[in-house]
């Protein structure tokens, strides 16, 4: 057993930890922190709403996604509870809370849960060694080399926690925001393609989402398309396990992707693009199909029934279950509070 630390988990603002619909950073912080306190290890969460130990928010600012005053203020609050605790190491998943850790004496993990290559990378890059960072995935480590890494940790879920089902419903499924660059509309049109039915769940809380759904999503609904709004862990545990597949036509390079690992964990086999993470995530021909181009996702979609859907949740309980991702968070913990600071660290003048 290695040495029991006392860690300082800054959650993002948003959502409960877990969340009680959509969050996928707050499932991932949730899941760390139960498994990071079975082994040993004293945490304290810093966020908002239900889950945490100290609040910045009694209610998650949901509604406000995307604001950046709940993100400053967040981060603020939190800088300033984490002064009064006794922490070997900070652990943020936030995003303008890495702007405080210059002021702290004691090291920062931060885990880059988006896209570093744009300002995002830009914005690491400026705070330079006063945080150690961690990838979620080589694709996203690869797209900017020279920020500060210190190692990459997937992403994880409980893997017994999902239903495993060895029989599959006929119809596909999408899960996800209802962004355009997730593909909401070509998983409609390849389903359509291949002759099946596709229910359609996501969220569309930001202006950019409703607008997306409105124009390009909408008048694609019909008898063989339902949309079925936003769902609770329960109804995704259900259309997980039942699904054919799960459809992927995403038009980004997304660093991860829980909603694969999820669908992967009941035994349902993923159809995605070449994009990001997804050639990490899905073992071609064996956990689902990694295409390169959208016309290749109908045959993809019915080629599905091949496969076997204890391979898929293999996968999953060999790679991405909560015990592997502990461990290697530990592993990067223990390191960095190990290793000496590049510059020593004391708290910032703040005043006479």
């Amino acid at each position: 057993m290695a040495q029991a630390l006392h860690i300082g988990m800054v959650a993002p603002p948003w959502y409960d930890i877990p969340p009680r619909t959509y969050g996928g950073i707050e499932a991932v912080t949730a899941a760390l922190v139960g498994g990071l306190r079975a082994r040993g290890h004293r945490v304290t969460v810093i966020g908002a709403g239900r889950g945490v130990d100290l609040r910045t928010y009694d209610e998650p600012p949901s509604a406000r996604i995307g604001e950046p005053f709940p993100e400053v203020v967040h981060a603020a609050e939190a800088a300033r509870l984490l002064r009064g605790l006794d922490v070997d190491i900070v652990h943020d998943h936030s995003l303008a809370g890495p702007l405080t850790a210059a002021g702290r004496l004691v090291p920062t993990v931060v885990t880059c849960h988006n896209d570093v290559s744009g300002e995002l990378g830009d914005y690491y890059r400026s705070l330079g060694e006063d945080v150690s960072l961690v990838a979620i995935s080589s694709a996203q480590r690869a797209r900017a080399p020279d920020l500060n890494w210190v190692g990459r940790v997937h992403n994880a879920v409980d893997a017994a926690a999902w239903p495993f089902r060895e029989h599959k419903d006929d119809w596909v499924l999408w899960l996800g925001r209802l962004s355009p660059d997730k593909g909401a509309h070509l998983a409609i049109e390849a389903a359509r393609a291949a002759g099946r039915r596709l229910k359609l769940v996501g969220r569309r809380t930001e202006q950019v989402e409703r607008a997306y759904f409105r124009e390009r999503v909408e008048p694609l609904l019909g008898p063989d398309v339902e949309y079925l709004g936003e769902a609770d862990g329960a109804l995704k545990s259900e259309l997980f396990s039942r699904a054919r597949c799960l459809v992927l036509p995403l038009l980004w390079d997304e660093p991860f992707g829980m909603v694969m690992i999820e669908a992967m964990a009941c035994g349902t086999p993923v159809v995605a693009l070449r994009r990001g993470a997804v050639p990490e995530i899905v073992v071609d021909g064996v956990t689902g199909y990694v295409c390169d181009t959208p016309a290749e996702l109908p045959a993809a979609i019915e080629a599905v029934s091949a496969l076997d859907p204890h391979a898929v949740r293999a996968r999953v309980e060999r790679h991405f279950d909560v015990p592997v991702m502990v461990g290697e968070y530990e592993r990067i913990y223990q390191a960095v509070a190990a290793a000496p600071p590049a510059r020593p660290r004391r708290p910032l003048p703040l005043g006479r």
